[in-house]
């Protein structure tokens, strides 16, 4: 059955018309290697310092502060492994959260087999950072606080403004994993105490394959990749120039309507909430109730796994996503479900529903039409189901 309702924004996002239309011509007739001296180098060159100017303006930060990479893992990656390496003559110590990507988790998990030692902040029930913790955590080695803004899986923000004022207090880095917040958030580098900031192009509606990493003039970083002078000898190799247009298109677009895109979205997501938890049972809301993402629903449906709840959906035209990793062949729940403290049985029932751009109102009443069945069908098999229902 073709999709008809797209739940997954998340995970990716349809490239907008105006993004592509943009793009385009970098691939025809506008395709000049931007190192090359010769005019049609030069435009690309120039073409790429405009829409690093455009995204570093929405961002309140200089040009030059803003390096072009493949996407968001790459830039986690890029920021603290080489902000580790430039620093470990001042320390080895980096402080993070139970609840980071993976891009994140396992970087830091890469520098602890080569003598950095790493604190794994935990976190609340809706999946925030203690802030005392954080500060009882910083020693006189420690170099880098790495902490997301908002979670991709739970949608909670955490108080990213707090924690960079915590790390400048202590002459601490803090790096920021954006990729959920950009173009769903209000975001001032500066004013959020912000050292660096990782973001991805195909969430906002924009291309795969190109992302940016924010790094506030005088952090002591390393080159990420050697070779040539691109991204000002930081990260070498030839610019992804239509990438890069997009990106910036993008990030325009999602920064002329920010206000009215989280306002339609919170009042869709509130819908959404509201009808699951009213028309099914046993059934828990992940992440903090007001503090979290305007498009996120992120739910524990208990008495059901979530790989079945998951195809049952899209055998009904609904793409969603499960914060369980079962489709990945593993038997562990999501780390951030664990992290907030759901046992196994409850964690392996999750459901994730981000709404986007796109999403109708309809839509969400369709979903929750169909979500109602499914789970009821699906409980129908669950003896666990039976006996608390006294059946």
């Amino acid at each position: 059955m073709a999709t008809k309702v797209y739940m997954d924004y998340a995970a990716t996002t349809p490239v907008k018309k105006e993004v592509l239309d943009s793009m385009i011509p970098y691939y025809t007739e506008k395709y000049g290697n931007p190192s090359s001296v010769y005019s049609l180098g030069r435009e690309s060159r120039k073409t790429i310092d405009e829409s690093r100017e455009k995204i570093a303006n929405i961002l309140g930060a200089n040009p030059k502060e803003i390096y072009f990479t493949s996407g968001g893992s790459e830039a986690d990656n890029w920021a603290i492994k080489a902000v580790a390496m430039a620093n470990k003559d001042k320390g080895n110590h980096i402080i993070t959260s139970k609840i980071e990507h993976h891009a994140v988790l396992h970087t830091c998990e890469y520098l602890e087999k080569h003598g950095f030692e790493v604190t794994y902040l935990d976190v609340d029930e809706y999946g925030m950072v203690d802030l005392e913790q954080l500060k009882k955590s910083i020693t006189d080695k420690t170099i880098l606080i790495s902490i997301m803004f908002a979670n991709n899986e739970i949608g909670t923000i955490q108080p990213i403004k707090e924690i960079g004022q915590i790390a400048r207090e202590k002459g601490v880095y803090f790096h920021t994993d954006a990729v959920q917040a950009v173009g769903n958030v209000k975001i001032d580098v500066n004013e959020l105490n912000i050292d660096m900031m990782s973001m991805s192009a195909h969430k906002i509606y924009g291309p795969k394959g190109i992302g940016a990493l924010y790094i506030k003039k005088g952090v002591k970083i390393d080159p990420h990749i050697h070779g040539g002078a691109q991204e000002r000898k930081r990260r070498a190799g030839t610019e992804n120039v239509a990438g890069i247009v997009g990106f910036a298109k993008a990030m325009e677009l999602a920064y002329e309507n920010l206000e009215e895109h989280i306002s339609k979205l919170t009042k869709l997501r509130d819908k959404l909430i509201n009808d699951v938890k009213n028309k099914i049972d046993y059934v828990r809301l992940n992440g903090h109730p007001e503090k979290r993402l305007p498009g996120n629903a992120s739910f524990c449906i208990e008495f059901i796994e979530g790989e079945a709840l998951l195809l049952n959906l899209d055998m009904a035209g609904i793409a969603a996503s499960s914060g369980s990793a079962c489709t990945s062949g593993s038997l562990d729940p999501s780390h951030v479900l664990m992290a907030i403290g759901l046992p196994h049985e409850i964690a392996h029932g999750s459901l994730r529903l981000t709404l986007g751009d796109f999403t109708t109102e309809k839509d969400v009443d369709y979903v929750v039409e169909k979500l109602v069945e499914i789970v009821d069908r699906l409980r129908q098999m669950s003896p666990l189901y039976e006996k608390v229902k006294g059946v």
